[in-house]
């Protein structure tokens, strides 16, 4: 069988198995859920559906289903695998879906209105950082489009209409692709055409020429590179380290009607989270899993390298990155930072989404549900930083500290 597509055939009961040592070895400490499923906290909603992308980093959802994490806590998850971003903002919004693994610029998005129909949204916690790609077809590559300076000079040299793919309009992937291009010199709007592929898709489409790059999250990028149809130009961690990726997000309705069983999923999935980065035997146990066809639907090996800061470029480059994805990292993965979601408002701006300056922090902490993840996190005795904004710099040099988001975002030379 070729190792490339075979699929985990690791029963269930072997991951279950792993959990429960994991957990008796104080790993995955939490409440009871004969205490906690009962009495005022009791989750108002036994069942809860929870839409996701074929991605790596749907993987604290998926695990917290797969280990009996939810039970725990009173719930249980209904991992709903869905198309395409604008089926799950659809499904979010129309009720279809209870929550959904989300792109963070999805919801702000929404809740603006700029990006579908316009509707009170929440993120309840983030679920990842890092572990994204922006990919140039193997064509490029071969006239020196390696990087941002090399696609600058390749562009430049050969006059016609290039076309990058992103995943959702006001999404994560679609922003990298922006401020990655724009960093390097390229104008993302005059200078360049950005279409939207769902994630999935991305490597097929390379496959027949319709893109010269794209941005997705793993292990489509890495995907690529096993295909021998693109190479790794830049790893969004090198563009923003240990930035914003997906969110565990929802209605602002769904919270106020349901905080209890809001609670209760964010701790499955926190402790799903916990689990995943606890270790290499996890790690990989988890890979097993969500390649599997009713998930991620690829080969153990799409996944299992990266996750573990195990990268190639597909040009005989490779290398250990200590910033890969990260679920966890103690608990400094999840919180829901006000500035993390302002910034992805900021770029909305910059590229035209957004016609005027919005109240930045008002619309974050509208969003951002950082009381009810403090006490989620109290908990289960994960600790919360003590300020709700955090600085970071881009791979421009340009300092992102949520201070001054008009300043920002009105600063940059190549702007709409």
């Amino acid at each position: 069988m070729n190792p490339l597509t075979r699929k985990t055939d690791m029963s269930r009961r072997t991951v279950i198995k792993a959990a429960a040592a994991t957990s008796a070895a104080g790993l995955v400490p939490g409440l009871q859920s004969a205490v906690y499923a009962q009495g005022s906290d009791k989750p108002e909603k036994e069942e809860v559906r929870i839409g996701f992308i074929p991605l790596t980093d749907c993987a604290s959802v998926v695990m917290a289903s797969v280990l009996g994490f939810d039970k725990k806590y009173g719930v249980k998850i209904i991992a709903s695998k869905e198309a395409s971003w604008a089926g799950v903002r659809d499904k979010l919004v129309n009720g279809e879906l209870d929550m959904a693994h989300v792109l963070y610029g999805l919801i702000y998005g929404v809740h603006l209105g700029v990006s579908g129909p316009k509707k009170d949204m929440a993120v309840l916690m983030s679920l990842n950082n890092n572990g994204q790609a922006i990919t140039l077809s193997k064509a490029l590559a071969d006239k020196g489009a390696v990087n941002g300076a090399g696609l600058a000079k390749v562009m430049a040299k050969e006059k016609r209409e290039y076309t990058f793919a992103g995943t959702f309009p006001t999404g994560t992937h679609a922003m990298w692709m922006h401020y990655w291009l724009a960093a390097s010199g390229i104008d993302p709007v005059r200078g360049a055409k950005l279409i939207t592929v769902p994630p999935p898709q991305m490597v097929a489409n390379m496959r027949v020429g319709n893109m010269d790059g794209f941005c997705v999250g793993e292990p489509w990028g890495h995907r690529a590179i096993i295909d021998g149809i693109g190479i790794t130009a830049v790893t969004t961690q090198d563009i923003w380290r240990d930035h914003p990726e997906k969110v565990l997000g929802t209605t602002g309705d769904f919270v106020k009607k349901y905080p209890n069983t809001a609670r209760a999923v964010m701790m499955a999935v926190l402790e799903a989270s916990r689990w995943i980065d606890a270790g290499l035997q996890n790690k990989n146990k988890m890979a097993e899993t969500i390649a599997d066809k009713s998930y991620v639907n690829t080969g153990v090996d799409a996944i299992n390298q990266r996750i573990l800061g195990r990268y190639q470029n597909g040009l005989g480059r490779t290398w250990d990155d200590p910033n890969h994805m990260k679920f966890f990292n103690d608990g400094a993965v999840n919180f829901p930072y006000l500035s993390d979601g302002m910034w992805f408002l900021t770029q909305h701006k910059r590229w035209g989404l957004l016609k005027e300056h919005p109240d930045y922090l008002a619309v974050a902490k509208q969003i951002n549900q950082i009381d009810l993840y403090k006490q989620v996190a109290s908990a289960l005795n994960i600790n919360v930083p003590k300020e709700p904004m955090r600085t970071s710099k881009l791979i421009d040099g340009v300092v992102w500290d949520g201070k001054d988001p008009k300043k920002y975002a009105d600063g940059f030379a190549i702007k709409v």
